[in-house]
């Protein structure tokens, strides 16, 4: 089992990346929160990978940290929490503002990834919230979680956060940020990092 990755970023798309080990290209999906903290390519690069073996095919799940990993094994412990929509969760909330959701109840916050509806929100916080204890949140030690800590992300952050993403897919701050300013703009209360930095992905390749 491949447990981490190190060699030349070779390649950054919106939900995946290849990583090249002596001439190797590993496709590796991931969260766009690791995406973004990956360096520009084709620089040295270096991810914690989760392991999943299929009957038709092996599949490669990578982490900047290791506190995202752990997250990511216990949500898809949850019955309709697959891969995909775990890296989706973890892409709007990272593991100290998914950990203060699941002990406050907020299913909204929950809702925000892709996928995720209020039936699955419900599910995820009933399974999980007596089994967060104990889990890693990559914060400094002594730095407690709690369901105070919850925020909800405002436009301007969700902005700022879609803009480093395209900024480690290659893009220039300059062309990225009108053009996920133009995105939010189309959307009211609820607006999804992840539907931000995919919008603005399809206006950018144009």
């Amino acid at each position: 089992m491949i447990a981490q990755l190190r060699g030349l970023l070779a390649q950054v798309e919106a939900d995946r990346c290849v990583i090249d080990v002596n001439g190797v290209g590993y496709l590796v999906q991931a969260s766009s929160r690791t995406l973004a903290a990956l360096p520009q390519p084709p620089e040295l690069a270096c991810v914690l990978v989760e392991t999943v073996v299929r009957e038709d095919a092996i599949l490669l799940y990578g982490f900047a940290e290791a506190s995202e990993r752990s997250w990511f094994r216990l949500l898809t412990t949850v019955q309709g929490v697959g891969a995909k929509v775990a890296l989706a969760i973890l892409s709007v909330l990272p593991p100290p503002d998914l950990m203060a959701a699941i002990a406050a109840g907020d299913k909204t916050m929950l809702t925000r990834a892709g996928g995720v509806g209020a039936r699955l929100a419900q599910r995820i916080v009933t399974e999980l919230r007596d089994k967060c204890d104990g889990m890693p949140t990559g914060l400094p030690a002594g730095v407690a979680v709690s369901a105070a800590t919850v925020a909800v992300p405002t436009p301007r952050s969700i902005a700022a956060d879609a803009v480093l993403a395209l900024s480690g897919l290659g893009f220039r701050r300059a062309e990225a940020q009108p053009v996920v300013e133009r995105v939010i703009g189309r959307f009211e209360d609820n607006v999804d990092l992840d539907v931000v930095i995919r919008d603005a992905l399809k206006e950018l390749a144009r």
